[in-house]
């Protein structure tokens, strides 16, 4: 594993997909931490025994890895545990402190940034609403967030693994209400770089729904439901697709855009779910019947005559959401479908009961997923952002993923 202390550049423009490269001893033993680093922060207190009885390394592998970790600080001994005979073992645990990392989302209305530690636990965020923020906005915005983070830590900066940046792909192509003419400049601005200049640290980007599956794998429901389908409700409407614990992205990279399916109804003029389903999509529904909302902490608090434009608008939502989730089902048979994204919680879970009421009445189908609230939600893509630089360079592959998880 190379030292973390070293900050370096990265031009990666997605995260890597699945490698049939060989792997030399070096690799191997690279891997094999990265499986016990992974034990841990799943299973985690766990002792040296259950290592390696869940890894199937030998104890003195596993006692040469702990103590690599350990010296790494990446973990930390918590305690003696009484076995039925012999002496007591030491339980390991993850060093919260070990490491830490950046996660930047930045969409068409809002700029977020989260720093999270190995746990999932997000140690500080910083959040700014605002219409279309232009790259200048996203870069002052993070360098005067990322710098306050890290004056308040308590005793020296924590080591930091890099930055992950999640946004929607096309951002500066798809053309949403009230969008501005230069905003078409985040098409030609080297996202990497911009954010690069905030520090001199790895930057990874990633397709905002893409980043809220990975979240939701490694720090969500995923850890007992390997295959899900994420729906990202955000100023506009994505979706990823997770098997097995394998992020599936398709043959050119665009698997999941549900936002993109084309909707014929009655109930609406919209031509694609996105224009139905997204929070633009809400807004101008709310504007459409005379209530102004600009803002997700807004849509609390409304008059009776906004609520009834809400309901209005899960109904109809519910009902286009109803085919592509069948089509999901029916082709991908995932365990779940989680809805996630900036719209507030209370809507989320009534738009997941009014989808599972249409869902229920349906028969003659072999399998349904169940239709939940994501456990990410609101910060799934910047949680999911920040997972990347520990996806590159602590933890392990889908297999060893899978066999830590299940252990």
């Amino acid at each position: 594993m190379p030292p973390l202390e070293a900050p370096r550049k990265s031009n990666r423009k997605r995260t890597a997909g699945a490698s049939l490269s060989g792997a030399n001893l070096e690799r191997v033993g690279d891997h094999n931490q990265r499986v016990i680093l992974q034990a841990i922060r799943v299973g985690g207190p766990i002792t040296r025994v259950a290592l390696a009885q869940i890894s199937g390394l030998t104890p003195p592998a596993v006692a040469n890895i702990t103590k690599r970790l350990l010296d790494d600080g990446l973990i930390l001994e918590a305690g003696r545990v009484q076995g039925p005979r012999g002496q007591p073992a030491m339980n390991l645990t993850i060093n919260p402190d070990g490491c830490l990392s950046i996660g930047v989302n930045i969409d068409r209305d809002h700029i977020t940034v989260v720093m999270l530690d190995l746990l999932g636990a997000v140690r500080a965020r910083a959040s700014q609403e605002i219409e279309f923020p232009l790259p200048d906005d996203v870069a002052r915005f993070c360098k005067t967030q990322i710098r306050k983070m890290l004056a308040a830590w308590k005793d020296r900066p924590p080591r930091l693994a890099g930055i992950g940046v999640a946004l929607p792909d096309d951002l500066g192509r798809v053309d949403l209400p009230h969008r501005p003419e230069n905003y078409d400049v985040w098409s030609s601005v080297d996202v990497g770089q911009l954010l690069a200049d905030v520090l001199p640290l790895p930057v990874f980007l990633e397709n905002d729904a893409a980043a809220a599956a990975l979240g939701e794998l490694q720090f969500g429901h995923g850890l007992r439901k390997p295959s899900f389908f994420y729906v990202l409700i955000s100023s506009g409407l994505g979706g990823g697709l997770v098997v097995e614990g394998n992020y599936f992205r398709g043959a050119q990279g665009r698997s999941g855009e549900i936002g993109f399916l084309p909707v014929r109804s009655p109930k609406t003029k919209a031509r694609s779910l996105q224009e139905v389903v997204s929070l633009s999509a809400l807004y101008a529904h709310l504007a459409a019947g005379g209530v102004t909302v600009g803002r997700p902490d807004q849509l609390a608090g409304l008059s009776r005559k906004g609520q009834a434009l809400v309901e209005a608008w899960i109904a109809l939502s519910a009902k286009l959401l109803v085919q592509p989730f069948v089509g999901i089902s029916c082709v991908v048979n995932p365990e779940a479908i989680y809805i996630g994204g900036r719209l507030p919680t209370d809507l989320i879970d009534r738009l997941v009961e009014a989808v599972n009421a249409r869902l229920a009445r349906l028969e003659d189908l072999p399998a349904l997923a169940s239709v939940e609230r994501a456990a990410t939600s609101a910060d799934g893509p910047a949680v999911g952002a920040a997972l990347l630089p520990f996806m590159d360079q602590l933890l392990p592959s889908r297999a060893a993923l899978m066999k830590t998880s299940q252990g």
